[in-house]
C-alpha cells in the first residue's frame, strides 16, 4: 500500500477560524489514524485577496495547536513555473485552449444559466478566438465524472452541462484554484485528501484535470460543515472569528466534538488531546481503501 500522504491547504484570507480548524484537524486526525504524513500548504494563488503576513499568522496559529506538518509548508505562490508547465501540456494535447471572451460577454451567452453564482461558459471560443487576443486559458471539459467519497459515497457529476470549460489561467495572469491545486497534490505525493464538503463540488474538475495530466487520483473524504447561528457556512466572507488561542487545547476538543469525536482527556497540553483523539477517529471515519485510483488510459 502507497504510504499514506495527507495535506490541509488554506487560503490566507484571512486567519484560521473554527470552521477551517475542523478541516485541519481532520485531515491531520486521517493521516495520524493511517499512519501517514501531514502536509501544509498555503495556497495563496490569488494574491491580490491574500493580505500580506496572513500565511505565516496560519501557521502560527496551527503550530499553537500542536498541529505541525511533517515537511515545510509549500506556497502556491512560488510555484508559477510547474503550472505552466501543466498547463502546456494540456495545451499541446488538445485538453486547453485560449479564450478571449470578457465576462460581459459570458453572461449575454450563457443568458439565465448560473451555477452558485458562476455562469456556465458557453464554449464561445472551444473553436478559436477568432483572430481576437486570449485572455484567458480553458480546459475542455468532456461529460460526467463519477468518484466515490469516503464519506458522501458515490457521487457524479455532469461537467458540460453542469460547469462548462473553465479557466486554468485567468485574464489578469492568476493561476486557477483548479490547476495549482492539482499539479501541487501530484508534485507532493498526495495521496489523501481530507477537506471540508463545500469543496466536494470541485473534485469532479480535479478529475478530469488528473486524468488529462495522465495523474494518479487521490482518494477523498468530504468532512461536515461547521455552521454559523444563521445556518451558513462559517467562513472568512462572513465575518467568521479568528480562533482563540487563549485555551488551545479546549479549541481542539471543541473542533473534535463538531466531527463528532468524544475526547476522553480534560487535559489542557494539546499534544495529549491530539492523541486521544486519533483512536475516535480511526474508529469512526470510513478508512481509506488500499488502490488509488490510476490514471485513464
Amino acid at each position: 500500500m502507497t504510504t499514506y500522504r495527507g495535506r490541509f491547504a488554506p487560503s490566507p484570507t484571512g486567519p484560521l477560524h473554527a470552521g477551517s480548524l475542523v478541516a485541519a484537524l481532520a485531515s491531520w486526525l486521517d493521516a495520524r489514524a493511517h499512519g501517514g504524513q501531514w502536509l501544509v500548504r498555503i495556497e495563496d494563488v490569488d494574491g491580490p485577496r491574500c493580505p500580506p503576513g496572513t500565511g505565516e499568522l496560519i501557521l502560527g496559529q496551527l503550530a499553537a495547536l500542536g498541529l505541525v506538518a511533517d515537511e515545510p509548508p509549500v506556497w502556491q505562490s512560488r510555484r508559477g513555473d510547474l503550472y505552466q508547465a501543466a498547463l502546456d501540456r494540456l495545451i499541446v494535447s488538445g485538453h486547453a485552449y485560449g479564450c478571449a471572451c470578457t465576462r460581459a460577454e459570458i453572461a449575454a451567452a450563457a443568458g439565465p444559466k448560473a451555477r452558485h453564482g458562476e455562469l456556465i461558459y458557453p464554449g464561445t471560443c472551444r473553436h478559436g478566438t477568432n483572430g481576437r487576443p486570449v485572455r484567458a486559458w480553458r480546459f475542455r471539459v468532456e461529460g460526467s465524472v463519477d468518484w466515490q467519497d469516503r464519506r458522501l459515497g458515490a457521487q457524479s457529476q455532469d461537467l458540460e452541462t453542469e460547469v462548462g470549460d473553465f479557466v486554468l489561467k485567468r485574464a489578469d495572469g492568476l493561476w486557477a484554484y483548479q490547476l495549482a491545486v492539482v499539479v501541487d497534490d501530484a508534485e507532493q505525493g498526495i495521496t489523501d485528501v481530507a477537506r471540508g464538503e463545500d469543496l466536494a463540488d470541485n473534485t469532479p474538475r480535479q478529475i478530469a484535470l488528473q486524468r488529462a495530466l495522465g495523474l494518479i487520483t487521490p482518494r477523498y473524504l468530504h468532512t461536515p460543515l461547521v455552521l454559523a447561528a444563521d445556518g451558513n457556512k462559517l467562513s472568512k466572507q462572513n465575518g467568521a472569528a479568528a480562533i482563540d488561542l487563549s485555551a488551545p487545547a479546549l479549541r481542539l476538543r471543541e473542533a473534535a466534538a463538531r466531527l463528532g469525536l468524544h475526547v476522553s482527556t480534560r487535559s489542557e497540553i494539546v499534544g495529549e488531546v491530539l492523541a486521544s483523539a486519533v483512536g475516535p477517529w480511526r474508529a469512526m471515519a470510513p478508512q481509506a481503501p488500499q488502490a488509488l485510483q490510476a490514471p485513464c488510459a
